[in-house]
């Protein structure tokens, strides 16, 4: 069953635009702001496990900061090698300046 989790708030991005959501075991998340909204994707690139918070952000796309690969924020699917699998995504949600995930 799926449920909505509060994972930030909107005030936390006046100044940044990405914000790590650790979720606890293997759950941890990008939540990314872009000018047409949130998005959330697993944290993790599903090439070697890197990082990929830190990544470029261009058209919606993240790139891992490790070999390059680059990923849909829209879908969460690989758009180049080295990555050939996608990494979740997520259903993110924004109510009175509270932002949702859906789990």
């Amino acid at each position: 069953m799926s449920e909505w989790v509060e994972v930030a708030k909107e005030s936390e991005f006046v100044s940044k635009d990405r914000k790590l959501v650790d979720l606890g075991g293997t759950d941890q998340i990008g939540l990314f702001k872009l000018e047409d909204g949130f998005y959330a994707i697993n944290a993790w690139c599903s090439h070697q496990k890197a990082n990929m918070i830190s990544g470029d952000i261009e058209d919606h796309e993240l790139e891992c900061p490790l070999h390059g690969a680059r990923f849909s924020l829209k879908s969460g699917d690989h758009l180049c090698l080295p990555a050939v699998k996608p990494v979740k995504r997520y259903d993110v949600k924004v109510e009175d300046g509270r932002i949702f995930m859906k789990r």
